[in-house]
């Protein structure tokens, strides 16, 4: 059997002292990718690519006047015809050997492996991520892929022998696929989250119906035409346009047997009662995170302002599992905050392709107005310590680039602190007593990540004990709330922030999209 190993293609990069070897190849990429700016795209229905009249573009959060793409605009149509297709590839495709199914995905993952750098510098100008955390995603991706085909040939495709007393009763169990699935993915790993929520479903047997955010079109239709070639016709479907043409006639569909989705609480759990008023159905879903983190009086400061700092800003903060909450103790508060305000002032902003960017834009001009309307809520509310503004300098003025804000002084019940936000904005509130930090922490209806900085190591282990979050660090300067690693660091939501309680990435994920049979034979 294959053993899984992770991509991490930074993180050798690094150890090995090959970083300019790594940017070499990127620049390349980004050569390679300005080259298809402006092409259009189809939507792939039934094993065929199919192109409309009506589209709409894609142009990059970093540069508005760049129209990366032109997708079709999907229709209710468009949709049951690939429900359709997907149906009647079913029983073809979920009578196809495991080994099969794994072979094809490692064979996908490969190709991914081969042009990985392509994809990442696709994504650059895409959703604005700047170079290593866009190859991060890719990377994920492909973890994915590999893991999920580890996983699947490492339980024999979910089939086990049951004991049973009575010699002449031979009993195993099996887990089958449901059927057809609708994949809702997110702009914020348009490679990664899209990637992995449909390799889960069609590794598994069932078929596929994929609808990427509006936003991100291109990191996953370069997977649907990867692998709609390689399995049966109409076994997977990709289709653009709106959530409330798209996403809905998947959610509404009888024809859906199940639905994995990324996204915000509001839209996830809108559509999670909608698609189980009439029937149980699998509804697999990550919504979102207002993730603290707990800086004590024993904490290593430059460790926490490092790990606080990434967390919090890296990609904006357009991650659900983004820091937004910091508590730090009162004794040490005032060095934190200086040190945190310092850190973030020395960030690079900058067109997200550019070698020292750290931070480029946020996704869309929503996501500006929110900005705005919290930078304003926070100046009413509380201080601003940093940060506060969109950017209008002359180089950025045609992106959604803003700066990364620390805000402190406000209530625990502000909208700014139990609310995501999805934006560079954190707050700093202040505590006393180290049990009260954790009871705050815990006071949200999420339940994503959570970080602790103390060299402390029994409060560490109270915070293990007590923190009420699927994916918990301690000490982690790389980033103190973010960057959760395939096999390693399964990611899953507790409370509101999750639907299953079984991590992507983990291995129990694959067993969301199967129900298992029992059978048995008697001589």
């Amino acid at each position: 059997m294959e053993e899984f190993v992770n991509e991490y293609t930074w993180g050798k990069a690094v150890a090995e002292n090959a970083e300019d070897k790594f940017h070499a190849n990127f620049e390349k990429a980004i050569e390679e990718v300005k080259n298809e700016f402006g092409k259009k795209y189809p939507n792939i229905i039934n094993g065929k690519e199919v192109f409309s009249e009506e589209s709409f573009e894609v142009r990059s959060p970093a540069n508005r006047d760049i129209v990366l793409a032109n997708f079709p605009q999907g229709t209710k149509q468009n949709v049951q015809d690939a429900i359709d297709a997907a149906k009647n590839a079913f029983e073809e495709w979920s009578n196809t050997p495991y080994q099969e199914r794994v072979k094809i995905f490692r064979e996908c993952a490969d190709v991914f492996s081969m042009q990985k750098f392509y994809h990442a510098a696709i994504m650059t100008f895409e959703n604005g991520k700047n170079r290593i955390e866009a190859i991060n995603d890719v990377d994920e991706a492909i973890d994915f892929m590999r893991f999920y085909a580890y996983q699947l040939e490492k339980n024999q495709g979910f089939c086990k022998s049951t004991p049973h007393p009575n010699p002449k009763e031979k009993t195993q169990t099996i887990m089958k696929p449901f059927g057809v699935w609708g994949i809702i993915a997110p702009f914020n790993f348009p490679s990664a989250i899209a990637i992995g929520m449909t390799s889960g479903a069609l590794l598994t047997g069932n078929t596929a119906i994929l609808k990427p955010a509006s936003d991100t079109p291109i990191s996953s239709y370069n997977f649907a035409k990867t692998i709609f070639k390689k399995i049966p016709i109409g076994a997977i479907n990709f289709i653009t346009g709106p959530g409330s043409v798209v996403g809905n006639s998947l959610i509404e569909s009888p024809d859906v047997s199940g639905i994995a989705f990324t996204g915000s609480y509001q839209v996830g759990m809108s559509g999670f009662k909608k698609f189980t008023e009439k029937s149980a159905k699998p509804f697999i879903s990550e919504m979102g995170g207002k993730n603290p983190v707990i800086v004590t009086k024993n904490a290593d400061l430059e460790k926490a302002t490092e790990g606080v700092m990434r967390a919090a800003f890296g990609y904006g903060g357009q991650k659900c599992s983004a820091c937004s909450r910091v508590y730090v103790h009162d004794d040490v508060v005032d060095e934190f905050t200086k040190k945190l305000v310092e850190k973030t002032k020395k960030l690079k902003i900058g067109m997200p392709w550019e070698k020292e960017v750290f931070l480029g834009p946020i996704i869309n001009e929503s996501a500006k107005t929110k900005f705005e309307e919290s930078v304003k809520l926070a100046k009413k509310d509380g201080k601003i310590l940093t940060g506060g503004s969109v950017i209008m300098h002359p180089e950025l003025k045609n992106g959604y680039f803003v700066e990364p804000t620390i805000v402190t002084k406000l209530d625990d019940e502000n909208k700014l602190v139990k609310e995501e936000l999805f934006l560079p904005f954190v707050c700093i509130q202040n505590f006393k007593d180290f049990d009260d930090a954790i009871k705050r922490a815990n006071d949200t209806e999420y339940g994503l990540t959570a970080g602790i900085f103390s060299e402390d190591q029994k409060q560490v282990q109270d915070f293990f004990d007590k923190i009420q979050a699927g994916v918990v660090y301690a000490n982690r300067s790389a980033s103190a709330t973010t960057a959760a690693l395939v096999l390693a660091q399964p990611f899953v939501g507790w409370k509101g922030s999750g639907s299953t309680g079984k991590g992507a990435g983990g291995e129990n994920y694959l067993q969301q999209f199967m129900r298992s049979q029992t059978q048995t034979r008697c001589d």
